[in-house]
């Protein structure tokens, strides 16, 4: 889908009751990006998420209800379950971050984590700062995670 912040492409599955099971979103030009070999185009998927990522570019949504499925190590996992906590429109340090998932003393692994997140913007790993609050890394470019911040900043 085409977003102010560049094309976007969700992968997934759907389940035997019909529902699509996000697995990916991917944002053009993305570090960390899976492969898409093997990938089938469905025209149809992702509908109800489509409409939800629009709608939260257009600044009227604040949250996600979408299913996902991720596949990370159980450290990953913890970590990517952390950044549900963030609220909209805050941002914590990756100290923040690794003291809320109990690790304190992580903090590097905690942002090579949220660097593999499979689901960001969904799973808000824009929220994540320097503890001076610079915008240090983001698989999907700095500008990007200024873009998204901008967006959910208080008016």
């Amino acid at each position: 889908i085409d977003t102010r912040i560049g094309p976007i492409t969700l992968a997934g599955t759907r389940s035997e009751t019909g529902t699509d099971v996000l697995h990916h979103l991917v944002m053009d030009g993305q570090a960390h990006a899976p492969d898409p070999s093997g990938w089938t185009e469905d025209p149809g998927a992702f509908d109800d998420l489509i409409g939800q990522l629009h709608g939260y570019f257009a600044g009227e949504r604040t949250r996600f209800d979408v299913v996902t499925a991720t596949s990370g190590t159980a450290f990953q996992e913890a970590v990517w379950a952390g950044l549900g906590d963030i609220p909209y429109g805050e941002t914590w340090s990756y100290l923040q971050l690794a003291t809320h998932i109990g690790r304190p003393t992580a903090v590097r692994a905690v942002g090579l984590a949220n660097g593999r997140n499979p689901v960001p913007i969904v799973v808000a790993c824009h929220r994540v700062v320097g503890a001076d609050g610079s915008l240090t890394g983001y698989a999907g470019g700095v500008d990007r995670k200024r873009a998204l911040l901008e967006l959910e900043r208080p008016r």
